[in-house]
């Protein structure tokens, strides 16, 4: 059970981004700038497209590269569950707070204002936050090299995408954006 509920979860986080993203479009925001800065971030979806099936291969018994698992436990699983449901919240909680500021990378030309309310009072990024804690949870209900592997690299893009959207925001809002980093950590 706990390996379908994970699955869903995956279809949860990214239809609720999906659906900002179209809800934004339909009042004349443009939300999706990703990889229009750099090119390389076109590898991310076919990665991403294997890591869901992986989960959902897991959670239904499809072909998998890897069926081997680090352990094997009910308890660590359902903690697995509740984690990816804490990170699907983080993500809501963020979608709200951003308001129509929200972008899936670096919008140049009409970036939103400087969001510092809401979650962005405890993490200057809540959505990578979220997404890790959503990944953690993913690796305790499908303990596989591949969701292990998945978390690592995530990581490090997430960390390269933060570091890409604070230089832009140094430049985009000067002694405001430098003033909320004094006050609120980068992460957590």
């Amino acid at each position: 059970m706990p390996q379908y509920l994970a699955a869903v979860m995956v279809v949860l986080l990214i239809g609720t981004v999906v659906c900002r993203v179209v809800l934004l479009r339909r009042t004349g925001t443009q939300a999706m700038h990703f990889g229009k800065l750099d090119k390389t971030d076109f590898l991310i979806p076919p990665v991403a497209l294997f890591y869901f099936y992986t989960v959902f291969a897991a959670a239904f018994g499809w072909p998998l590269a890897s069926r081997e698992r680090f352990f094997q436990s009910t308890i660590l699983a359902w903690l697995g569950v509740a984690l990816c449901l804490v990170g699907v919240l983080i993500l809501v909680l963020s979608l709200v707070s951003f308001g129509d500021s929200f972008r899936v990378g670096i919008d140049a030309d009409q970036p939103g204002g400087l969001v510092t309310t809401g979650i962005f009072a405890v993490s200057r990024n809540p959505i990578y936050v979220g997404f890790f804690v959503f990944l953690v949870g993913q690796l305790l209900v499908f303990p596989n090299w591949v969701p292990l592997l998945y978390l690592v690299g995530a990581t490090a893009l997430f960390h390269r995408q933060v570091l890409r959207e604070e230089e832009f925001m140094r430049q985009r809002y000067g002694h405001l954006y430098a003033d909320y980093c004094r006050h609120v950590r980068r992460y957590l």
